[in-house]
């Protein structure tokens, strides 16, 4: 111990080697940690220690004083004392380890350690310690004073080292590091569904100009419906002429529509000998029909109709209609809740109402709702076309179905990605490794359609999907299973996709591109649309159209 006006030993301590120090550290910051004393602290204070009088100082016989019980009480408390100032240099000691990373540390533990050598060394408490005084009898007031500061103490020391414990304990340090990083990778992933909802919120959503130009439309249809109605009228004979070039475009968005049909109208060398099959809902027809007949188009042909107006699309015909009055499948596409909608991060796109609708499955029926033609090409709305189209007739189909831009690039976009190869069904028929290809410009012979089947086909694999666990869902899986050894590869330069979620697309790609497409959720009739290639979208559209004028769409 040292004495008064000494200083204390720190060089014993700070001999020690660190298996003493990392000892002192697990012992004594077990025994003194905020919400655990010592059993020996606890035995005292609980019954020990006898009812002490407040009438002032006691004195004791000789006699008295060698079986004192209050002699215990000053050992133990001044152990406490001795024990909680190595403690202190033992993390001292640890910090000069550390060298400067910790110096303000080092200089706090030998304060601590300090004051526990000056409390012990204090003249006024030397009476009690003096176990060799067989004439001074111990002094209870002092004793009180005494405990009460050691007990200040060791209650600071206690709450530096535990501040201090995850600075000196590394296995505390990674524990915590460890339970950060699992936090922000939830709320990272929490993140990431709630920005995925949002978007496709943004993506699927009907944009404020679209709404009014429908309207605006609407309202042009119910003020003057002799001007655009087709009743009464005998129906165009090119729209049945077999050696036209035909067009088959499904859509509800009357600005986008028009763009495809004006963007290849515009690169026509002849536009009196296209033909364009517009297809909506009935909902849409109005406004469509208004849209198509407010411009010449430049002499092309252009037939709107809505897909309800073909009474053989009904529920007894149509697996996706009939599939439409199941319970489990309504609940599925239109459940609102957030934490349901996102569950599937990667396939939410999937659970959007309209891969429900009919004008998504209409292109399984071509060779039915255009009977007398041979040849058709299917539009998707959200394309451009950039070139004349017409050498598309010219190519050899090879007796294939489906004329079509593989997608596939090393092990990205095979079959494997869009069909559920654990399903017995699916492996037996298909090649996990087959390229997969795009819809969105497709060239259909009707002829081998016909002769192959195709629609069936896809009635049988979409009845047996009833409970989507042969693909998720959507329009590509099962075009992908329907014309699986009937589809034709075209060379890529006819459709270039991307537009709509892949800024890295080349420009020469999109300058030699007959067709670009903007597949993805950034279209360019939204405000999210990249503002790169928006352009190439705009310039087709009528600004002249004095509804379009009103209806701001920020061109």
């Amino acid at each position: 111990m040292a004495t008064s006006g000494a200083r204390p030993k720190p060089l014993k301590l700070l001999g020690l080697s660190i298996a003493v120090a990392a000892t002192l550290f697990l012992s004594f910051s077990l025994l003194f940690t905020p919400n655990h004393r010592s059993s020996a602290v606890a035995t005292t204070t609980a019954g020990y220690i006898p009812q002490l009088s407040n009438d002032g100082p006691t004195r004791r016989s000789l006699l008295a004083l060698k079986s004192d019980p209050l002699k215990p009480r000053v050992d133990q408390i001044r152990k406490q004392a001795d024990d909680h100032r190595n403690l202190a240099l033992a993390y001292a000691l640890y910090a000069m380890k550390l060298k400067l990373e910790n110096s303000r540390m080092l200089r706090i533990f030998v304060d601590l350690s300090r004051n526990y050598a000056v409390l012990l060394n204090k003249p006024i408490y030397r009476a009690i310690f003096d176990s060799d005084s067989d004439s001074a009898s111990i002094d209870e007031s002092l004793l009180r004073q005494f405990e009460k500061e050691v007990k200040e103490r060791i209650k600071v020391t206690s709450q530096v080292i535990a501040e201090a414990k995850e600075s000196f304990d590394n296995q505390l340090k990674i524990q915590k590091l460890k339970d950060m990083i699992f936090g922000l990778n939830e709320q990272l992933t929490k993140a990431k569904k709630q920005g995925a909802f949002s978007s496709l919120i943004a993506a699927k959503s009907i944009p404020k100009s679209l709404h009014c130009l429908s309207m605006r439309l609407m309202e042009e249809r119910i003020t003057r419906p002799e001007k655009y109605s087709d009743e009464g009228k005998p129906p165009m004979p090119e729209l049945e002429d077999p050696d036209l070039y035909h067009y088959a475009i499904f859509s509800d968005n009357v600005i986008a529509a028009s763009v495809v049909v004006n963007s290849a109208v515009k690169n026509a060398k002849d536009p009196t000998k296209h033909v364009f099959h517009v297809v909506t809902d009935k909902m849409n027809l109005g406004a469509m029909q208004v849209m198509m007949k407010m411009k010449d188009y430049g002499g092309a042909h252009i037939e709107v109709k809505a897909y309800e107006d073909y009474t053989f699309l009904n529920s007894s015909y149509v697996p996706v209609l009939k599939q439409l009055e199941s319970a489990n499948l309504q609940k599925f596409y239109f459940e609102n809740k957030i934490e349901n909608a996102t569950r599937d991060t990667t396939n939410m796109k999937f659970r959007n109402p309209k891969y429900l609708s009919m004008l998504n499955h209409l292109r399984f029926y071509l060779p039915e709702m255009y009977p007398k033609l041979h040849r058709i090409l299917f539009l998707d709305d959200d394309i451009v076309v950039q070139k004349d189209l017409t050498g598309l007739w010219e190519i050899d189909m090879d007796a294939k179905v489906n004329g079509a831009v593989e997608t596939c690039f090393g092990s990205f976009h095979r079959y494997a990605q869009y069909m559920n190869f654990s399903h017995p069904l699916i492996k037996e028929k298909f090649n996990p490794k087959a390229c997969a290809w795009a819809y969105g410009m497709n060239f259909f012979d009707l002829d081998a359609w016909r002769k192959e089947g195709c629609t069936e086909q896809y009635h049988y694999w979409q009845n047996m999907n009833e409970n989507r666990t042969l693909w998720k869902l959507g329009t590509l899986p099962p075009g992908l299973i329907t014309f699986y050894s009937t589809t034709k590869p075209l060379d890529k330069s006819w459709h270039v996709l991307g537009l709509g979620y892949n800024p890295s697309i080349s420009w020469d790609e999109i300058r030699n591109a007959a067709v670009v497409h903007f597949n993805g959720n950034m279209k360019p009739w939204l405000d999210i649309a990249m503002s790169q290639f928006k352009p190439l979208w705009t310039k087709y559209v009528d600004t002249e159209n004095e509804h379009v004028q009103a209806c701001n769409f920020s061109l």
